[in-house]
């Protein structure tokens, strides 16, 4: 099938398998390998996008069903919201916090933020923590990453700084 949809604000196209999961269509036909995959099963949470603005694990849609939509990956979390150096503040938080250590989760942790702070401005420690269930880490026992989802929330223009991008 012609798969027709917009990533991070760019509309595009691939020939693939109806029933391709749109994490492979990402990362093989987008070349967008921020998109992780950690589990293959939906319960991990390394792959996580939004769809249309609701976060989804990747690897649990088919292509079929992302026909149309637009998709935002960890590379297009920074557009229209970064400081010139190409941070946004949820990635700034995760720099400055420790919210990142291996990076396996951390796209997909990020993505959770976003559609955390897209409805819910200033979350209580237990709305971040409930936001973030579905996503799993092995190495920073959540402490430092709670703390950077905190960080962001309160996050104004003028505290981003250079850094590498995470994700």
């Amino acid at each position: 099938m012609r798969l027709r949809l917009e990533v991070n604000g760019r509309k595009r196209s691939a020939e693939v398998p109806p029933m391709k999961r749109l994490l492979d269509v990402l990362r093989e036909d987008f070349a967008l390998t921020g998109t992780k995959e950690g589990c293959g099963e939906g319960e991990c949470g390394a792959c996580a996008v939004l769809v249309d603005g609701a976060l989804v694990n990747s690897c649990l849609v088919a292509a079929c069903q992302a026909a149309g939509t637009k998709v935002r990956t960890v590379e297009g979390l920074a557009d229209g919201s970064a400081a010139a150096d190409g941070l946004h503040p949820i990635q700034q938080a995760f720099w400055e916090r420790g919210g990142a250590q291996c990076g396996i989760c951390t796209p997909g942790m990020l993505m959770a933020t976003a559609a955390l702070l897209a409805t819910n401005a200033r979350p209580t420690e237990d709305e971040i923590r409930a936001a973030l269930a579905g996503n799993l880490c092995r190495c920073t026992g959540y402490v430092k990453i709670v703390e950077a989802v905190a960080a962001a929330a309160r996050a104004k223009p003028s505290r981003r700084r250079s850094g590498r991008a995470l994700g």
